[in-house]
């Protein structure tokens, strides 16, 4: 996770300074402000500041003996808060405003879309006394960050989601910590209500490669079943598309790598149509993939980076050597190896990423210079202690 903080004060930058020492390279925290007094991007506005000695701590860094720079340290924000906070989203970047609330509100208001995706918004007092998750503070984790930012600097966080106030599980964050993809986000809400009302939830996982323990650590809000077709449960782990609408929210693991091999100057759309034919022949969820994977030749190949960008997903290559050296039974092409050094470039690429306990669920498939194969990464899913 990436944090940016922000600041509007001496006092604010202060605060930003404690937060970012505290965590000492834990978290990718960058430091910015709209405070006047350091308008100048490339150094502080040293001479025009009333407290110089105040100025030379902040621009101190954290390795003893580096040279004091104010570069890297403190950016001033020239662009508007609001074109700033754009951005910001843009970048899934989690947000920690130093000041009032009403800043921040109207700030992110332009930009609130999805609750699954929007990005995380903490509020601080420049005291450090109040810490406050405004925004996603469930599945984007900012109740989880608040808990974490207070801890370090001694400030009290104020959490109101319901399940938190009532130390009960919430759905969301379990997928969150899982790497769980919400496929039917209104399930969330009635799963929150059924426990706040204690109602019996039910959870069943469809898997033929996870051992489940849980017995020691399953919430007392949930009832484990068996997975069946025949049975409607409230939560269901899945990543099989057969399984739609067998509970009132399915979470799917993404646990699915898709190698592909292609000539060169392979559209996204002919990439794009081929790829989702195997993955639902495959019967597996779109919401269960995880990465693309090829050879490292096809590092630049246009239509892959596009396919890859369009849905967000890791791109991973390997070098032939790489390739060559993935244990377990490929389907062999001479003409391939010719061509860029190893015998299978789909099959053995999807299985690199997944490792030694993945496993193949779709061999190559060719069409029209494309080749794709499916492979699965051995998943699991952990509910923490009650």
């Amino acid at each position: 996770m990436k944090l940016s903080v922000i600041s509007f004060t001496d006092r604010g930058i202060v605060l930003s300074k404690r937060i970012r020492e505290s965590f000492f390279r834990e978290l990718d925290i960058t430091l910015y402000t709209k405070h006047k007094r350091y308008a100048q991007l490339k150094g502080l506005d040293y001479e025009k500041s009333e407290d110089k000695k105040a100025i030379d701590h902040l621009i101190r860094t954290e390795k003893q003996g580096e040279e004091a720079s104010s570069l890297n340290l403190i950016l001033y924000v020239e662009e508007s808060l609001s074109q700033w906070t754009k951005e910001q989203f843009q970048n899934h970047h989690a947000l920690v405003f130093i000041g009032a609330c009403g800043i921040a509100v109207r700030a992110i208001a332009p930009y609130v879309k999805d609750k699954l995706k929007d990005s995380p918004v903490l509020v601080i007092d420049e005291g450090g006394s109040f810490i406050i998750p405004i925004l996603s503070g469930h599945f984007g984790g900012g109740n989880e960050l608040a808990t974490v930012i207070a801890e370090r600097i001694g400030a009290t966080p104020v959490i109101t989601t319901a399940t938190d106030v009532n130390g009960l599980f919430a759905v969301d964050v379990f997928a969150r910590k899982n790497q769980l993809e919400i496929c039917n986000r209104e399930g969330i809400e009635t799963i929150s209500s059924a426990i706040l009302a204690g109602e019996e939830v039910t959870i069943a996982i469809h898997s033929d490669q996870l051992i489940l323990q849980y017995h020691d650590f399953l919430p007392k809000e949930l009832t484990f079943v068996p997975y069946s077709l025949k049975n409607h449960v409230s939560i269901l782990i899945s990543p099989y598309d057969a399984d739609r609408g067998l509970a009132e929210l399915q979470l799917c693991p993404k646990a699915y790598v898709i190698g592909i091999g292609c000539r060169r100057g392979k559209s996204f759309e002919e990439i794009d149509a081929f790829v989702k034919r195997q993955i639902t022949e495959a019967g597996v969820m779109w919401e269960a993939v995880l990465a693309i994977a090829s050879i490292d030749r096809k590092q630049d190949e246009l239509g892959l980076l596009e396919f890859s960008k369009y849905y967000e997903l890791l791109f991973h290559t390997f070098t032939s050597e790489t390739l060559k050296s993935v244990d377990g039974e490929f389907l062999s092409s001479s003409f391939v190896e010719e061509q860029v050094g190893v015998d299978n470039v789909c099959e053995r690429a999807a299985m690199a990423v997944c490792g030694e306990s993945g496993k193949l669920v779709m061999k190559k498939a060719a069409e029209n210079g494309i080749t794709v194969a499916i492979a699965e990464k051995r998943w699991s899913v952990i509910f923490d202690e009650a």
